[in-house]
């Protein structure tokens, strides 16, 4: 196919000449026959050019292909599972405090008080009721109540404590509480109120989600360890990000530390220290934040390559 003959006049002097342009580049020069200015010729195409950049892309610099600000996505979540690790040691090693300091020997006096509930809907303290006191070891003692209807133990070592409340003619009345130097669920003050129904049907106050020592350090340390473990993560999945080395890390740390202020909840630890419940749940903010830009990034980035 020839070249294509493109007829054009000069923008000076307005002679009209004939070039004969070649595929390539979009814009060539000729020189005007009369007055010998170079005049643009535009090589024919469909559709036509719109931008000028597209006729002269000489007088533009090649500009390079956008990339997102990927260094300042990667610090923040960096800085992100930094602070849920941190948080989470910090937790861990306050679990792993409390539950040794829980673990040394201590005795507690438990105290309260037992009420009969009258037909009228009123209640009176129960005079001379016997109140049974079982610790983790067994029966620890008994006690009749005054004429106030208090009762005391003395000498009440660490852990659960069970109290057993009866007075003829009146269903009896149980009180479970806990008791360690560093979590006290309820040693003084203990009320229960005694009903006239059958004895088989019985009420029970729960005070503490744990029944023993045993059970309350093993979820003392089982907090400790899930804590720990969401650090080990977090730190794991920053060096990875940092190293651009695995492009879900910001996930995967980030749901570690969501997820850990969620164990200590099923372990029963919410009651027992609630600032550590808080420090875990903003080290857990943290985490769903990585959660959200890393997923925002991938989502971004589209399917991993060999190289991620």
């Amino acid at each position: 196919m020839a070249p294509p003959t493109v007829r054009v006049r000069c923008p000076a002097c307005g002679t009209e000449l004939a070039a004969v342009v070649a595929p390539t580049p979009p814009t060539q020069w000729f020189p005007c026959p009369h007055c010998h200015l170079a005049v643009p010729v535009v090589v024919p195409r469909d559709p036509p050019p719109l931008y000028t950049w597209e006729v002269i892309p000489s007088l533009y610099p090649p500009l390079a292909p956008p990339r997102p600000p990927r260094w300042r996505t990667t610090n923040a979540l960096v800085v992100a599972l930094a602070l849920v690790a941190v948080v989470s040691a910090a937790v861990a090693g306050g679990l792993v405090y409390y539950g040794g300091a829980a673990s040394g020997s201590a005795r507690y006096t438990i105290s309260g008080t037992v009420y009969e509930a009258l037909s009228n809907g009123a209640v009176r303290p129960a005079v001379g009721a016997t109140v049974v006191l079982e610790d983790d070891r067994g029966i620890f003692g008994s006690n009749t109540t005054s004429f106030g209807g208090e009762f005391a133990f003395s000498g009440v070592p660490s852990g659960g404590v069970e109290l057993r409340a009866t007075v003829p003619g009146y269903a009896p009345g149980t009180i479970d509480t806990f008791v360690t130097p560093t979590y006290d669920a309820g040693s003084s003050g203990l009320n229960v109120t005694l009903y006239p129904t059958d004895v088989s049907n019985g009420t029970t106050v729960v005070e503490s989600p744990f029944p023993t020592l045993e059970s309350f350090l093993s979820s003392v340390y089982g907090g400790a360890a899930l804590e720990g473990l969401a650090a080990v993560v977090a730190v794991g999945t920053a060096v990875a990000l940092r190293r651009g080395r695995m492009r879900t890390a910001a996930v995967i740390g980030g749901g570690a530390g969501a997820g850990a202020p969620i164990g200590l909840l099923l372990l029963g630890l919410s009651s027992a220290y609630p600032v550590l419940l808080v420090a875990s749940a903003l080290g857990a903010a943290v985490g769903v934040f990585a959660i959200g830009v890393g997923a925002t990034e991938l989502y971004r980035a589209g399917p991993a390559t060999s190289s991620d």
